[in-house]
């Protein structure tokens, strides 16, 4: 039996400037989005190799936009992720290395 857990909401203030840095800066694809009129709208994105995904959006959740915590994105190497975040314009802050 398997167990999927997808999509993770996550609240933000901003749908197209968050689906900007997600897909254009963070480089996650876009598998849907969805409007319907001022009050809803839903966008779900994929981080390159993820089986889960983020939906963001207008009217999908009620929590404060910024109050997730504890999500996680996990790479295999993190010198190179941190290098194509970069090289897409994300600032990720200094270097611990």
């Amino acid at each position: 039996m398997d167990f999927k857990l997808e999509p993770v909401p996550v609240p933000i203030s901003d749908a197209d400037r968050a689906k900007t840095f997600d897909a254009d800066q963070a480089g996650f694809n876009v598998d849907l989005d969805f409007s319907h009129g001022e009050t809803f709208r839903v966008v779900q994105l994929t981080p390159p190799g993820s089986a889960c995904s983020i939906a963001i959006g207008v009217g999908a959740v009620d929590t404060a936009a910024g109050s997730i915590q504890g999500l996680h994105l996990v790479v295999d190497d993190i010198h190179t992720a941190r290098k194509q975040l970069i090289e897409r314009g994300v600032d990720v802050g200094g270097s611990r290395t």
